[in-house]
């Protein structure tokens, strides 16, 4: 098995929200159906990630998974990647070249970022999963496929197909089951399985010994947005692992962004971030809730649900704080 398959398969389990519970519920339901399924989710989530973890559950796991990223590959080459090529096809085409469809037989065929595929593709496509028979570019022979296949896409199909940007019959023939992956920022739980698992897999991947992660660094990791999700936080975690095996991370050893962001920084708008908050015993109870309070929302950006996490509390007995000290909202 290869080093990717296993990331596969040794990190979905680790993931711990509930959003990606849900997620990992309905992939054990429908893995071993036969039918389409559709990841949505932005760049980075692991769209990929998750494909292969359902091909894994599923009847066809013996055979290949063949991704293709549909926004990599130019219009003109489109379909001699899909279908592949007799050799004296086109210039340049010296020899036979089998398809990932060919390629993918007795599998899974992933189309990654669908949208982005050619409308002359998307035809000749459409045509392939109707009758599951293709012929390579210069060739007339029919060949079988049997395949399943799996697609993701990080914009709205339906909006392409209004715009003319997508076949409408393509989109309804691929449909499926549709399996959302949410951005990491929308699930914080993850963030810490995620970095743990990560940490081990790099360090064993690359023989390094493990590294230990000081209490300002790891509270900057778990504080970050990851916009980059999962793609970013395991790039970021096999650097530290290379760069500082053996030793501690210190918060001076994550990139800019991350020591920028982190809790006690200023914005690049000049708004205050500062975590701590001084009182004086003369306010009085009423003002000191008060202040810290507002002061709670003003570092989350307004957002009660993460000053309330900020406070340790929930965000009802945040509101009715709030009601009770007249703190502003």
């Amino acid at each position: 098995m290869s080093t990717k398959r296993q990331t596969v398969v040794d990190m979905a389990p680790v993931l711990v929200s509930s959003a990606m519970k849900r997620v990992e519920r309905t992939i054990r339901v429908v893995a071993p159906k036969d039918v389409n399924l559709t990841f949505f989710g932005e760049s980075g989530t692991g769209k990929e990630l998750f494909a292969r973890r359902a091909h894994m559950l599923s009847a066809r796991r013996r055979g290949p998974f063949v991704p293709i990223n549909c926004a990599a590959i130019p219009e003109s080459l489109f379909e001699s990647e899909l279908f592949g090529h007799e050799r004296g096809a086109f210039t340049g085409a010296s020899a036979l070249a089998i398809g990932k469809v060919e390629a993918a037989d007795g599998g899974t065929l992933f189309l990654d970022e669908i949208g982005e595929m050619p409308l002359p593709s998307q035809a000749k496509l459409l045509r392939f999963l109707e009758s599951r028979k293709f012929s390579r570019v210069g060739g007339t022979k029919k060949i079988d496929a049997n395949v399943r296949l799996m697609v993701a896409t990080l914009r709205s199909l339906e909006e392409d197909v209004r715009l003319g940007r997508f076949r409408a019959d393509l989109y309804y023939r691929i449909q499926g089951i549709p399996i959302v992956i949410a951005p990491l920022r929308e699930r914080r739980p993850d963030v810490a399985s995620l970095l743990a698992a990560y940490t081990v897999h790099a360090c064993s991947r690359h023989d390094v010994e493990v590294p230990r992660f000081s209490r300002d660094a790891k509270r900057a990791l778990l504080a970050y947005e990851w916009p980059g999700n999962v793609r970013e936080l395991r790039n970021v975690v096999e650097m530290l692992c290379l760069l500082r095996a053996g030793r501690s991370v210190r918060i001076q050893d994550l990139p800019d962004a991350i020591v920028a962001s982190r809790p006690g920084e200023r914005t690049s708008s000049g708004a205050a971030t500062d975590a701590s908050i001084t009182f004086s015993l003369d306010e009085g109870y009423d003002a000191i809730c008060r202040r810290l309070l507002d002061h709670a929302i003003a570092l989350e950006n307004g957002s009660p649900a993460k000053a309330a996490a900020r406070l340790g509390i929930s965000v009802r007995t945040l509101q009715r704080h709030l009601a009770a000290h007249g703190a502003r909202r």
